[in-house]
């Protein structure tokens, strides 16, 4: 939000504000999934960040998931079908007017992260005995 005046104090404002905000849907989502939400889809699942728009009203969770990519979609279209519930949850938690509305999507930074480790320790040189 940029008063008439181009506050950017107000901007700074702002961003801290849907941080916090984010911040807060994770961990609410999170404590959801894992003593509210029974659907077998989702499966044992982690919350892995939240992201919100300025204005509030859109949100995406991500989250992780071991296993196949079939286990990783049963566990998204889990989520999914919960996302109504969830969001009215959160906006009950948070006390906020306006509840976001709420998609899920796969977190690829953890496989992305784990196969940059494996290309990693492939190309390292093998350790002498010698030293």
């Amino acid at each position: 939000m940029v008063f008439a005046s181009g506050c950017r104090q107000c901007d700074c404002i702002m961003s801290r504000r849907v941080e916090r905000v984010a911040e807060a849907l994770q961990e609410a989502v999170a404590e959801l999934v894992q003593r509210e939400l029974k659907d077998p889809r989702i499966g044992m699942i982690t919350i892995t960040r939240a992201t919100v728009s300025p204005d509030l009203r859109q949100a995406r969770v991500y989250f992780s998931r071991f296993g196949s990519d079939a286990e990783r979609q049963r566990s998204l279209e889990g989520l999914r079908s919960a996302a109504g519930f969830v969001r009215t949850q959160v906006a009950r938690r948070l006390q906020l007017r306006v509840a976001p509305e709420i998609r899920f999507e796969i977190d690829a930074n953890i496989e992305y992260a784990a196969r940059i480790s494996e290309l990693i320790d492939a190309n390292k040189p093998p350790e002498s005995e010698d030293s």
